[in-house]
């Protein structure tokens, strides 16, 4: 560890401005997937300490919110810039801490402080409306205004770039965030809270708090002065999470779980897709919401998909995240590799082949990507999201019978398609019940585009200018008497 990634890791929790360790001084480990050595150890803090954030986040925000959207702008503008300059810092903590390789982590730092960037400039664009009156002697207004205290519960396998995707929109917003990490990654977060804190956000105004997670979401979720909550995570805990929120009428934004299906139609570039593939299955070893879940291939073309990309996976260097040329990290933890192996175990024992892959060892989260072909609709991968570096191909016959399977089920967050038909292109893009869809190209993730899903893959959008809305409440004004 460099003397400036030193000054970044903190093994406390960041409070009212301050570094401090739980009230009774309880902690927790948190582990290296790669080695499963202890990364270092952060407070284990519960009820009592969210309390204090929450009065604190009240504090700073009646400050924050009456700043000017310049003002804050500028504030955001120093927070990317810090966030660039410590690029290799902060990479090297997500490398330690979630296990990615280097190179990846270093985009992952990219990514994040590319919401910054964006809502440092969206702040200043936040614009209410002058309406047409119903009246001669009244004036329509509409104002948007901050919606107040915000949660923010974050996931372990992006953990710099889904911190800034909430707390950048929420302080352009004006609002104040306090937000609870993963526990299986929460250093770089507090490396953000570090640097922001350096940039001039306010004490109080951003809280980090990890422990027990039970006592800190319910503490955050009953609270009336949190107004809003923003999560990423797994539909199931989403749910319980909306259901909590429901007794003080919170505002939600939910990013939840995706079982993104990736079809290849007859006609389509297939180098092309295969490309789109590596990037949508394997990028991060398969641990993303936007994860290629179920690769819909025309049969007439099955065969020739099958062999080029079992050509390309073959290639794929899987290893710790500081060895040369790595491309495959180790998957977060052995619940994790578990789930995979219950995943392919079902599909083999339903018919599935495998066209490349082995089983991991017993002591071990790296784990060789597999490619299972003939896979069918009634195997367990069909139906769940795998979450690891799995790419199962499904044949199919024609558009009509994949759109319906692809709509199958109740994950609509995000889908792929590769055609060269302008029209099927439209058609389909449009017939897919997803918030998302990559037309030829298996790289979607951008700051500038709204993220989300439909169905029960979330709530609202992250990005774009409506990413900045989700943190806004607009205020109807009628002056009369003109």
């Amino acid at each position: 560890m460099t003397t400036q990634t030193r000054s970044l890791f903190r093994e406390q929790c960041f409070i009212g401005g301050h570094w401090c360790s739980a009230t009774n001084n309880a902690s927790f480990h948190v582990y290296n997937p790669s080695t499963k050595g202890i990364v270092g150890s952060v407070p284990y803090m519960g009820s009592k300490e969210t309390a204090e954030a929450i009065k604190l986040a009240e504090q700073a925000f009646k400050t924050w919110k009456a700043q000017t959207a310049a003002l804050r702008a500028r504030v955001l503008r120093r927070w990317y810039q810090l966030i660039v300059q410590h690029t290799e810092e902060l990479a090297y903590i997500i490398s330690r801490e979630q296990g990615k390789p280097i190179k990846e982590a270093r985009g992952e730092v990219e990514y994040a402080a590319s919401f910054v960037e964006w809502f440092a400039e969206e702040a200043r664009r936040s614009y209410g409306d002058v309406i047409p009156s119903h009246r001669d002697d009244a004036r329509i207004l509409t104002l948007r205004e901050p919606i107040g205290v915000v949660a923010a519960i974050t996931p372990w396998n992006f953990p710099a770039a889904m911190v800034t995707r909430k707390c950048a929109p929420a302080f352009a917003a004006g609002c104040a965030v306090i937000l609870k990490p993963a526990p299986e990654t929460p250093f770089t977060a507090l490396a953000l809270a570090d640097l922001a804190h350096q940039a001039g956000i306010p004490s109080g105004l951003f809280s980090v708090i990890t422990g027990d997670n039970k006592a800190i979401g319910k503490t955050l979720l009953s609270s009336p002065i949190v107004r809003k909550l923003s999560f990423t995570g797994s539909t199931l805990v989403g749910k319980e999470l909306m259901q909590q929120a429901a007794s003080s009428i919170k505002k939600l934004s939910l990013e939840l779980g995706g079982n993104a299906p990736f079809i290849i139609f007859d006609d389509a570039d297939i180098d092309a897709a295969i490309d789109g593939i590596m990037i949508a299955k394997f990028r991060n070893a398969g641990q993303t919401c936007v994860c290629a879940n179920r690769i819909y291939v025309h049969d007439s073309v099955y065969e020739e998909v099958t062999k080029k990309l079992v050509d390309r996976v073959a290639q794929l260097k899987v290893g710790d995240a500081f060895e040369p040329n790595i491309q495959i990290g180790p998957l977060i933890n052995r619940r994790a590799v578990d789930k995979v192996i219950t995943h392919v175990n079902d599909a083999l024992a339903l018919g599935a082949e495998v066209a490349f892959g082995k089983a991991p060892s017993a002591d071990s989260n790296f784990f060789t990507p597999y490619v299972l072909t003939e896979v069918s609709d009634d195997m367990l991968i069909a139906h769940e999201e795998t979450f690891g570096p799995v790419a199962a191909l499904f044949r199919f016959q024609n558009e009509h019978s994949v759109l319906e399977r692809a709509n199958r089920g109740q994950s609509g967050l995000c889908a792929y398609i590769y055609t060269r038909s302008l029209s099927r292109a439209w058609r389909v893009s449009e017939a897919l019940e997803t918030g998302i869809v990559g037309v030829n190209e298996g790289l979607i993730s951008t700051t500038v585009a709204p993220f989300g899903g439909v169905k029960e893959s979330g709530l609202g959008r992250e990005g774009s200018y409506q990413g900045l809305e989700e943190y806004q409440e607009v205020k109807y004004v009628l002056m009369g008497g003109i």
